[in-house]
């Protein structure tokens, strides 16, 4: 799998909301799933290796994010005949096994991917309280290895957030595997 790093996005762009189902067919909106604090939203997918290796840590920000009435929602856009392994019913097993516990919704047409400026998976924005991206880049600063993990970006820019400081300055971008537009992939 190809590494490719996520799209620069100017900070204060404004969020465009959306309708998705879930894995199980319910209809959820990003209005009444945004939280009093924030919002948090992850491009992700199940086949991908280097989003597989930061599920967890996702989850436990995620965990530290609800805390601070910042709320969490995974996307996944690749909804495609050629990788079976990103279906509904793959979604539900990877819920189960990452103890997912935020809605995991089917982006199937791909329209808010696109609308965010997403590119791969894992792609991280998190959006302030006025529903402004607030950060767009990476979890930490080791996909590969948790355990050298030296900087947690995501979770310093929620610390930020809630005490109402100004966006980190520098922000990484996440990378990860391309986005498998529906439009490019031939199989």
């Amino acid at each position: 799998m190809a590494l490719i790093q996520s799209a620069p996005i100017a900070l204060g762009t404004p969020l465009k909301h959306f309708s998705l189902e879930d894995p199980d067919g319910n209809g959820l909106s990003s209005k009444t799933l945004f939280g009093k604090g924030g919002f948090l939203l992850a491009v992700m997918c199940n086949h991908c290796p280097y989003a597989n290796a930061v599920w967890k840590r996702l989850v436990a920000v995620a965990e530290f994010a609800k805390k601070l009435d910042i709320s969490t929602v995974a996307i996944n856009p690749n909804i495609h005949p050629n990788y079976p392994e990103d279906s509904p019913a793959h979604m539900r097993d990877k819920i189960a096994e990452m103890g997912i516990f935020f809605p995991y919704l089917i982006d199937e047409k791909q329209e808010v991917a696109q609308s965010l400026g997403a590119t791969c998976t894992p792609d991280i924005f998190l959006f302030d309280a006025e529903q402004k991206l607030y950060y767009h880049g990476r979890i930490d600063d080791n996909w590969r290895d948790e355990s050298a993990v030296k900087e947690e970006e995501l979770r310093e820019a929620i610390m930020l957030l809630f005490s109402k400081q100004e966006a980190p300055k520098v922000q990484h971008p996440s990378m990860g595997c391309s986005i498998k537009w529906i439009d490019t992939v031939t199989g």
